[in-house]
């Protein structure tokens, strides 16, 4: 349930990511609400991917999914 949640939350970030020619892949998710991904593309290379993952996506899905505790990259 917990990795439904955050994947329907990665589909409202994933478009501002492809406009800039990169994407997200959900690697995990973990019980107690780690999620490993892995920026790719653009983004996978990008000197700001740890930038975009911190303030950026681990931001907006702390926001809408309560459960998760961090972000971390892979």
């Amino acid at each position: 349930m917990l990795e439904e949640k955050v994947k329907a939350a990665l589909e409202d970030v994933r478009p501002s990511l492809q406009a800039e020619g990169g994407d997200v892949q959900l690697v995990s998710v973990t019980d107690d609400g780690v999620v490993s991904l892995k920026l790719t593309g653009a983004c996978g290379s990008c000197p700001y991917s740890q930038m975009t993952l911190r303030m950026g996506i681990e931001k907006y899905l702390k926001k809408v999914v309560p459960e998760v505790t961090s972000v971390v990259g892979v």
